[in-house]
């Protein structure tokens, strides 16, 4: 529950500042130049596969340090960037 709770506040914060609203299907996050899929840390292993496919830059939001963490030895070598909970760019995405 409480991972649940984290991860809509993460998800609503970014949002809000990307100036946009959460999505029911798909990612999370979805602007025209910029997708978002936030997760926690026993969700990780989900959120790469969740942004296949998608085009512009694409980000991996981590609902705390810890999943910040894990998201980020997830992307290494990858084109998908990693966010922390407030929305700041911890690695640059690569995708175009």
């Amino acid at each position: 529950m409480a991972e649940e709770r984290s991860h809509k506040t993460t998800a609503n914060r970014i949002a809000k500042k990307l100036g946009t609203e959460t999505q029911n299907e798909g990612p999370d996050i979805k602007t025209p130049k910029m997708t978002v899929e936030v997760e926690t840390a026993a969700s990780m292993p989900e959120g790469l596969g969740q942004l296949r496919g998608y085009r512009g830059s694409v980000y991996i939001a981590g609902t705390n340090q810890e999943a910040v963490q894990k998201a980020l030895d997830a992307t290494a070598n990858t084109t998908v960037g990693v966010m922390d909970n407030q929305g700041n760019i911890v690695k640059k995405s690569t995708r175009k």
